[in-house]
């Protein structure tokens, strides 16, 4: 036998792939947020949107 064989046949390396209950992955990550991105908490959007020239409208 080769070792690919070796370990299709070893009984103590048996994988449940049906298994749904832990993520491999987590879909947000800690540093994946608007803060981790360099965006500020606070918006300041509407005093902009108020602060508009005239002529913009």
């Amino acid at each position: 036998m080769n070792g690919a064989e070796d370990l299709r046949e070893d009984p103590d390396r048996l994988v449940d792939l049906d298994e749904d209950d832990l993520p491999v992955l987590p879909d947000q990550t800690r540093d994946d947020t608007d803060r981790g991105w360099g965006d500020l908490s606070y918006s300041n959007d509407d005093r902009l949107l108020e602060d508009r020239p005239p002529h913009w409208d």
